[in-house]
């Protein structure tokens, strides 16, 4: 059946405005793994909002600055590494989260779904720990052995300014038998004690590596996202096995403040928790699943931070209180190391 000119004019009239008409959703993420993402989560959300979709991207730093000069304002959720959305929720950046509204929330381990009082979930865990090449260095087992006596000139260990650098500092505290917090003359005399070991701080993943390669280094404090590479790099890297346990990393999704879509940003928090989403983006090895429903095979597990036992091992860094010393941190590190 053929339209009329005025039948076909009014149809063509009545899709643009409803093609006018949809809203648009701002993300703030980082952009990695952007042909896996655009696939496993943008095109389906699409289809599900109705909305198009847009993204601001670039480091922690930047777009939480940016955020903060809006007030707030400019995107619907925003992805940061637990440490700069601590620095949001603190600068009054972010709402509290309905958990009601995000039933999704149910099936999370406890670390995911609540990690920093009432704002935004974690959408992965990942963790920070001490790798070594067991064809050089003895087994190592315990945060402890970083000051072991044989590994003088071994170590990298991750400038203070890295996501993983106050972690030195909070573990040179318990080596001491002190909070570094409450005590950081003592946490940092245990760093000076760690200097002999260190040949190199690092400040990105790649660096590390390259100093693996280069045989410069044999033992790092890292994030387990750098494992894979170092492996490749050295295939006697491993992760070690430390029976205080390793420390958490966690990526979180929060609302601001200003968001102009309220309702959209809770439909993607829940989306993004959801076991289909998590499984295929665990599957494809993507981000570490922090929903419990989540069934990995040995081979895909073996590069997360996957299941209840590996989760409760982790310890948390209290990021509001390394907040508050991290310029005297960066100050006291810098006297030791240099800049």
């Amino acid at each position: 059946m053929k339209l009329s000119l005025a039948a076909g004019t009014a149809v063509l009239m009545m899709f643009a405005a409803g093609t006018a008409s949809a809203r648009t959703f701002t993300i703030s993420w980082w952009g990695y793994n952007g042909d896996k993402l655009q696939a496993n989560i943008i095109e389906p959300f699409k289809k599900l909002c109705g909305c198009d979709v847009v993204f601001e991207t670039g480091n922690n730093a930047d777009r939480l600055n940016k955020l903060k000069a809006r007030d707030g304002k400019g995107v619907d959720v925003i992805y940061l590494t637990d440490s700069y959305s601590q620095l949001g929720i603190q600068g009054g950046l972010f709402q509290k989260i309905d958990r009601s509204k995000l039933p999704n929330t149910e099936k999370l381990y406890d670390l995911a779904a609540d990690p920093q009082g009432g704002y935004g979930p974690a959408y992965t865990i990942g963790r920070a720990g001490i790798v070594y090449d067991s064809a050089k260095v003895k087994p190592i087992t315990s945060w402890n052995d970083l000051w072991r006596e044989d590994l003088k000139s071994q170590i990298s260990l991750p400038d203070v300014t890295t996501t993983a650098g106050p972690m030195v500092v909070v573990e040179a505290g318990k080596h001491a038998g002190v909070d570094a917090y409450a005590n950081p003359d003592a946490a940092f005399a245990a760093v000076e004690a760690l200097k002999p070991n260190s040949v190199k701080n690092y400040h990105t993943g790649s660096e590390l590596v390259n100093l693996v390669s280069t045989g410069e280094a044999s033992v790092a404090l890292a994030q387990d996202f750098t494992l894979a590479s170092l492996k490749k790099a050295v295939p006697t890297m491993v992760w070690a096995d430390l029976s205080e346990g390793d420390i958490a990393t966690l990526n979180t999704i929060n609302i601001p403040t200003g968001t102009e879509n309220v309702d959209l940003a809770y439909q993607f928090l829940n989306f993004v928790l959801s076991t289909e989403i998590q499984q295929i983006e665990g599957e494809q090895g993507v981000d570490a699943p922090v929903n419990k429903e989540v069934k990995l095979t040995p081979e895909q597990a073996s590069i997360w931070t996957y299941g209840a036992e590996a989760i409760g091992k982790l310890s948390q860094m209290d990021y509001a209180k390394m907040n508050a010393v991290k310029t005297d941190w960066i100050d006291r590190w810098n006297e030791i190391f240099g800049m």
